[in-house]
């Protein structure tokens, strides 16, 4: 393999990985503000528990994400020099926006969270949690905006063989920026609401913390079951988005190998090369779907492949698939979490532990989800890293060897498998212990109390 296919092995690796903690983190972070405000309602010792239950692990999980961003936005420079002097003037602004506003904003005051409960107002506090949600939800927007800048680049002109920003406005807010950033978040949020209704299942299993387990559980499902519901929605105005700036993407999408008019709509299949080169498809479908769901007509012209040379088209099997296991998925969590909260309000929930389990399971099925529609997304725009302006083999540094990416490669994946053993480890050694037991907490904060004249006289 040489360095190109190597580079883009090693930056889909760690962008993947990263991606395994960025979800968790932001669907956490909802939790911590739901958490945190019913107590500063109540007021009661359990809640407060809990609160700080879901702190520690969106902080293990915040942790580990920061440390596995970093290393992406190195590799710019060391692996995609050329892509780095293109898109320079673009990037500059939303990356530097992410960390200074964002980041910072983030990390703060989740200080305050983890140091600062004594310290603080309750309002303070509360209001705290709030912050650390909008930090995160900033972030991402401001990293988004720089990747969508890649699919749908505008606000720009090309000087010298470099794109110049010339209208930030129209660069941020480019077209694809609005749907990306909606349907990204809202993976996030459903994410998050998985990752809480496996804990509380769990627990409900082994009937431990059960008050607990019961209250966050209702809220998981409820939240996670609207933003499933709303999932489809969103991911159509996006696709309507793709079918606009990026119809080829689109056919690669749905495997629409010419273009004409009535286009099917692929419920799931596999593709297989013909003797003239062309992948067929064969799976069920739904006859001129496709055609229906961009254009609200069965006999609407699609796009397809053909359209351009074979060099400009994304591989197909990989967009294909990633993009069709995405909406699968997307389905069984609408279904996952409806049944959940059909048979709670039935009080089945409890009883049926064949349910209880299928939450337990459900937990990585979101990331898997969020990681695929990334491939579709990513891979269907190849050959080109800037759509239309700079192709990926054109991006890469020209002095980087093969080797030197192997052995950072080689590195990356034993210092990521080292922090992914330990993230779990504390990640579910936090869940094995569970929420604070209340009689110790308010020991501990009796004693703590008695200690501080003590303290202060001397």
């Amino acid at each position: 393999m040489d360095a190109l296919l190597l580079s883009r092995i090693q930056f889909a690796f760690t962008i993947g990985y990263h991606f395994i903690f960025v979800p968790i983190s932001i669907g956490l972070a909802l939790m911590v503000v739901f958490s945190e405000r019913r107590y500063y309602k109540s007021r009661i010792p359990a809640d407060k528990s809990a609160s700080n239950f879901w702190i520690k692990l969106f902080t293990t999980t915040f942790a580990i994400g920061v440390a596995t961003g970093l290393t992406m936005e190195f590799a710019f420079g060391t692996n995609w020099a050329n892509y780095s002097r293109f898109v320079g003037s673009i990037f500059g602004a939303p990356l530097a926006a992410e960390g200074l506003f964002a980041f910072f904003l983030e990390s703060t005051f989740l200080g305050f969270l983890l140091f600062g409960r004594k310290k603080v107002s309750r309002g303070f506090y509360y209001a705290s949690t709030w912050l650390v949600l909008f930090g995160a939800f900033l972030s991402a927007l401001w990293i988004l905006i720089a990747n969508s800048w890649q699919h749908t680049p505008a606000g720009y002109r090309i000087e010298g063989g470099k794109a110049v920003l010339t209208d930030f406005w129209a660069a941020a807010f480019n077209p694809s920026t609005a749907p990306r950033y909606v349907h990204t978040m809202t993976g996030a949020v459903i994410t998050g609401c998985f990752v809480v209704a496996s804990i509380c299942a769990w627990y409900l299993l082994k009937k431990r913390h059960l008050h607990f387990a019961r209250q966050a559980l209702v809220t998981a499902l409820a939240v996670g079951l609207v933003a499933s519901a709303a999932m489809p929605l969103i991911g159509h105005w996006h696709a309507l988005v793709v079918a606009e700036y990026q119809p080829v993407k689109m056919a690669a999408f749905e495997n629409v190998t010419e273009t004409a008019d009535g286009a099917n709509l692929w419920l799931f299949g596999w593709l297989t090369k013909d003797s003239a080169g062309t992948y067929d498809t064969t799976g069920i479908a739904i006859p001129n779907g496709l055609s229906l769901m961009l254009h609200l007509n069965p006999s609407a012209k699609v796009t397809g492949l053909e359209s351009v040379p074979p060099a400009d088209r994304p591989p197909e099997q990989i967009t294909f698939q990633s993009y069709h296991l995405m909406i699968a998925l997307s389905f069984v969590f609408i279904g996952v979490m409806l049944l959940a909260l059909v048979m709670h309000f039935l009080k089945r929930l409890e009883k049926a532990r064949w349910m209880l389990w299928l939450l337990v399971v459900c937990f990585p099925l979101p990331i898997i989800a969020m990681n695929m529609g990334w491939t579709a997304t990513e891979v269907g725009r190849q050959p080109w890293i800037v759509q239309g302006l700079l192709r990926t083999s054109d991006g890469v540094s020209p002095v980087i060897s093969a080797g030197e990416v192997w052995t950072t490669l080689g590195l990356f994946g034993l210092i990521y498998l080292i922090l992914f053993i330990a993230w779990l480890r504390i990640f579910l050694g936090i869940i094995r212990r569970g929420p604070e037991d209340v009689v110790e907490m308010l020991q501990s904060e009796k004693t703590a109390e008695q200690a501080a004249p003590a303290g202060a006289g001397r």
